[in-house]
Order: C-alpha cells, then structure tokens, then sequence
C-alpha cells in the first residue's frame, strides 16, 4: 500500500483535511457526508482507513440506533475494526516513535481513556470511566467510527503489522477481545491434566476464543451454537475439536423455573455429548474408552444471550470459570446458587487491554506453540469496495448466509 494523496495537501502536510465519511443519522439509515478532520496535534497521527470490519454492535446501531441501553443521540460514525495506511505524522511523532514511517501500515486502537485515573494507571484503562471508543454511543459527544476516509489518532494507539497481511489485519481488534479474555480467565498453561473448554457462540470473537484456547492450553475445545452449520465450520477449519448444536430458547418457556430447566437440558446435552473419534481425550491417554465431555473447566459465553449464561454455569465443573464476553440483554436471571455454591468463578471480559500489540503480529496466524499456525483470514467471508457500498455490507452482515449459500462470519469494507 502506497502513501495517497489527499487533494490540495501535500502528503504529510499536518493541517485540516476534509473526508467524506458514512454517518448513520438513524435506524438503518446512512448518509456519505463531508466533515473536516482537526489539525494534526504534536503526537497525532493521520491515517487513511483501507479496510473496516463490521462489529456486531455496529449491526445493533445501524438497525437499532441504540445497542442495548446505549442511545445514539447525535449523528455516528461506525466502525472499529480497521486497518489503514499512515499519512501524516505529528511534529513529535519521529521522536516518540522512530518506527512509525508515512506510509506504514498499522492498525489502530480506538479507545481513549484518561489514562490518568485509578484504573488506567494499573493497566485496566478499558474500563476506564472516562473512556471514549470510536463508534460507541455511550460518551457524549460521540467518538466518530472508522468509516470513513481517514482519521487522526494519537502515535500511541498505532500498531505496525506487515504489509503483507493488511487484508486480514482488521481482524486484530476482535482477536485482541479474544486474547483479553483468555487472560482474564486465568487457566494454566501448563495444566498437568489436558484441560476442557466451552465456547457458546460461533461468530467471529467465538471461533477466535476457541483457536485461541487450542493453542494457549493444548485445550480440547467443544464449540456449541445454534447455528449447526457455524458449529461444524468451527471444526472444519480447526478452530475446535468438537461441535454441538442447541436449541434456541421458545417463547413458550416463561417462567423462572422453565428458563432454568431448559439451560439445564441444554447444558446436560453438551455434558452427555461424546468426543468424536481421533480426538485425543484424558481417557485416550489413560488408555480406556473416548469419555463423554463432561463438566468443563471453563466455558467462554460469547453471546450474551441468558439461556446461554444459564447453561455455562451448569456446564462447568465446580472451581471452574466462566468468562463473560457477549455483550446480550442487560438484565439476566441467573442461577446464582449454582456458581455459588460450586464455586464457579464469573469473569467479566471487556473488550481487551494491553493485548493489541499481540493481536497485531498474531493475526498472522503466530501461535505460541512452535510448529503450530492459525489461518484467521477464512473468517472474512464477504468484502464489499467503497464507502457507497456500507448499506450492502450491512445488510449482508445481518444475514446468516448469502444467496450463494455460503457461511457469512465477517464482512468487511475496502476504501
């Protein structure tokens, strides 16, 4: 990727620019408009956005205008996961960063904390309270998104990744969620037992927290959605060694008690499932007959669904975890005796911190256990060329396949 010329400035020139930008000024309702980037400031960096993957709550903003309790409450810029190409540089850049270059490539980290509160200084700025993220609602004025023609960004929150893996490098920013949680889950690594591992969902952070597990523990990984096909994809591609598909919770169950009986049945269903043959199970070592699952040691709740929180709890062993990442309804009915008395640890995982540098050089399919590789780019199924065309990759975002049939996990838009 070359440096590109912004019309009437010279390339590196610091001052405004204009750039067309997609703004979502309602539900599903999107406009190109122009807006005026601000004078590049003595750490900022200017960067012509290449690529921008679509978040699942980019998808509840555009149809929604909300996500969750989160209101949109002025015009909003989507997108954060993205890739670009380094245009301008602050007058201080070359000497805080001697490796950033114009025209490098980088991936960019689009939350700003404070960085000078309790939290940020021991290393958990994103739950900064101050915390401002491109394309989230919830700090007013909005942070704008990454849909757009470029952005400026302080030096710090700029990772170089090779030149060679821009296309899949917008895959860091969901890989850096998934890192984040597998470090907030705290397993061993070196477990003197192989350890067992559930992961409910099979969208991108899912299939991303699952191969991650493969790698970090040597984990045996059972994957459980829905959606069979996503499952079985999951285990195709080798993300997990074993898929389960669920039912979806009916209207028909109401009650308090008929939610937890049927999170029960479900869980009992993953338990009672059988590793499939070829898979190398604590009892293949021990020599005896491949076992049922069983109780987990941890399960990674990606869907933030309360059937499918109910269910982990029971699915996981006692002094077990449970990591909560899907971001679902905000008020849940939960068995809490069941963690409780069982001591089943509930590990609350937002987002990522100190991890996107990892991420970055990771998303290469680096793994931390020599001779092993992970292939993330079968996870961009769809991309769609230009700024006119995000109205099209939304609405092929929302669809569970395309009308070729083909699986639809993440979209992304090339500028």
């Amino acid at each position: 990727m070359a440096t590109e010329k912004v019309p009437g400035k010279a390339p590196g020139s610091t001052e405004s620019v204009t750039v067309r930008a997609s703004v979502l000024t309602g539900p599903g309702e999107l406009e190109v408009q122009e807006r005026q980037l601000p004078p590049l400031g003595p750490h900022d960096v200017r960067i012509a956005v290449k690529s921008t993957g679509i978040c699942g709550s980019d998808l509840h903003y555009y149809n929604h205008y909300r996500n969750g309790d989160i209101l949109v409450r002025e015009p909003l810029t989507l997108g954060h996961e993205s890739v670009g190409v380094v245009t301008a540089l602050g007058p201080q850049v070359d000497r805080e960063r001697p490796d950033l270059k114009l025209g490098d490539v980088v991936v960019m980290e689009v939350g700003e904390p404070c960085g000078q509160c309790d939290l940020c200084s021991e290393g958990r700025y994103n739950i900064c309270r101050e915390m401002k993220f491109r394309s989230s609602a919830k700090a007013f004025p909005h942070a704008q998104g990454t849909l757009q023609e470029e952005i400026v960004i302080h030096q710090k929150y700029c990772e170089k990744v090779k030149p060679e893996l821009a296309d899949a490098a917008a895959l860091s920013e969901p890989l850096a969620v998934a890192l984040h949680a597998a470090d907030r889950v705290g397993l061993p690594t070196d477990s003197k037992k192989r350890l067992t591992i559930l992961v409910l969902g099979s969208g991108v952070v899912g299939l991303m927290c699952a191969a991650k597990c493969r790698d970090l523990y040597d984990a045996l990984v059972i994957i459980a959605d829905i959606n069979e096909d996503r499952a079985r994809w999951a285990v195709d591609h080798g993300f997990a060694d074993h898929h389960v598909a669920v039912p979806m919770r009916g209207r028909e169950v109401e009650t308090v008690e008929a939610k937890l009986n049927f999170a029960k049945d479900v869980a009992e269903a993953i338990k009672g499932t059988r590793w499939p043959a070829g898979v190398r199970t604590p009892a293949a070592w021990q020599g005896t007959r491949p076992e049922a699952v069983g109780e987990v040691d941890a399960t990674f709740e990606c869907t933030g669904a309360e059937s499918c929180v109910q269910s982990a709890i029971y699915a996981t062993k006692p002094g077990g975890k449970v990591v909560l990442i899907g971001m679902g309804t905000p008020i849940q009915t939960l068995p809490i005796s069941a963690a409780a008395l069982r001591e089943v640890d509930l590990v609350g995982s937002f987002r990522y911190a100190n991890n996107y540098k990892n991420a970055a050089v990771e998303v290469g399919g680096l793994s931390s256990r020599p001779g092993v590789s992970i292939d993330f780019r079968p996870l961009i199924t769809h991309r769609f060329k230009g700024i006119e065309s995000i109205t099209d990759a939304f609405a092929m975002a929302a669809r569970v396949k395309d009308d070729d049939g083909k699986m639809v996990l993440k979209v992304v838009i090339d500028f």
